[in-house]
């Protein structure tokens, strides 16, 4: 298809009826660019400042600050048969899913396909515009302050060139998908990403990110992992950054040498802006209870830096999945990051992330190289 001229004229829209009037006009099986511009200050979640859409040359500049979007994408995006073409989703989808719960129904990320296609993991949409579309991009806004209002016309361009492209994009990476036997793959990785996004519930087991508990006994990383879901609980709750609730060298403080008392706690915990009296008391509480068996069972061990067989499995597996990854002219990091492989080998069960496509290519050879 021939590229879009650069939308000087793309529309303001700052109503919910001129937002309906704009979805409606899309027919059911339209390939809908959507980007977006937020914000992430001092919350835990991210602030919507500016909605970008585009398809077959038309381009809308949404304004959240102005009228409650509410659940206008749905029809067309989550009900209907258009595909949403999007780059590096993850944050937006974040963002979008108070007004697009679950996602859109077929999510088409660029970046991901970029890497299904041999074009390395990672790209920025930057990079794949001047590849696919010979169009260098300016990236003058990249930490502009899109709450501001009015936004400058340079804001204006530099938001709106964000969806501009993924038309064109989208169909030449579907056809390399299609040519190269990927499609499913990549429609697996899709959903797999608005999952992540959609869940309402963090890091089940947060503790196995503070490695210097490895070494603390069982029922003190149990305690642990209670204080750092208690905390994102809370900070959701609170639409607060978590450090401003716990930091992570205070928690473990805490879980190392537990306050006697509340006054105690009160002093150590100065300085954590979202720490109210109310949060302490509850921080308290969680303190002094004991830690049963149960609790100890649904923890999973904070895992030590691999030594001895565990390190020589490791390496093989790496090995194993480099050579795949170069058979299949894929990234390595794509087919199965390091950190998967450490867990694996850490806990031996097989990773959720490795399930699927993944888990028809690796499920044979990889458990196999398991230590003893």
């Amino acid at each position: 298809m021939p590229l879009p001229a650069l939308p000087s004229d793309a529309v303001w829209i700052d109503r919910r009826d001129a937002l309906d009037r704009w979805l409606a006009d899309l027919p059911a099986d339209a390939r809908v660019g959507l980007d977006t511009e937020f914000m992430r200050r001092n919350t835990f979640h991210p602030q919507l400042a500016l909605l970008q859409l585009g398809w077959d040359g038309r381009y809308a500049l949404v304004d959240p600050l102005a009228f409650d979007i509410g659940d206008a994408l749905k029809p067309q995006l989550h009900g209907g048969d258009a595909v949403t073409v999007m780059h590096s989703a993850g944050e937006d989808l974040e963002t979008l899913a108070p007004f697009l719960p679950g996602g859109p129904r077929a999510l088409f990320d660029t970046q991901i396909a970029a890497a299904f296609v041999g074009m390395g993991l990672g790209i920025s949409y930057r990079a794949l515009v001047a590849e696919l579309c010979q169009v260098e991009l300016d990236k003058g806004e990249t930490r502009s302050d899109w709450m501001q209002r009015p936004l400058t016309d340079s804001q204006r361009l530099y938001a709106a060139l964000d969806v501009v492209y993924l038309e064109s994009i989208h169909d030449q990476l579907a056809s390399r998908l299609e040519q190269r036997g990927r499609a499913n793959w990549h429609a697996e990785d899709c959903e797999r990403l608005k999952h992540r996004a959609a869940a309402a519930e963090g890091d089940t087991q947060p503790q196995r990110g503070l490695r210097g508990a490895a070494d603390w006994p069982r029922a003190k990383q149990a305690l642990l992992r209670r204080l750092l879901r208690w905390r994102d609980r809370t900070a959701r709750a609170l639409d607060k950054p978590r450090p401003w609730l716990l930091e992570d060298a205070l928690a473990m403080s805490l879980v190392q040498q537990p306050p006697s008392t509340q006054a105690e706690l009160d002093q150590r915990s100065r300085g954590q802006r979202a720490l109210r009296s109310a949060q302490r008391g509850e921080l308290f509480d969680l303190l002094r209870d004991p830690v049963d068996e149960a609790e100890i069972a649904a923890t999973a061990p904070v895992a030590h830096p691999l030594q001895g067989e565990a390190k020589k499995a490791l390496g093989a597996m790496k090995d194993c999945v480099d050579a795949l990854a170069t058979e299949l002219d894929l990234p390595s990091g794509l087919l199965c990051p390091r950190k998967v492989l450490e867990e694996y080998v850490s806990s031996g069960e097989w990773p959720d992330f490795l399930d699927g496509w993944r888990g028809e290519l690796l499920g044979g050879p990889l458990p196999a190289l398991l230590p003893g």
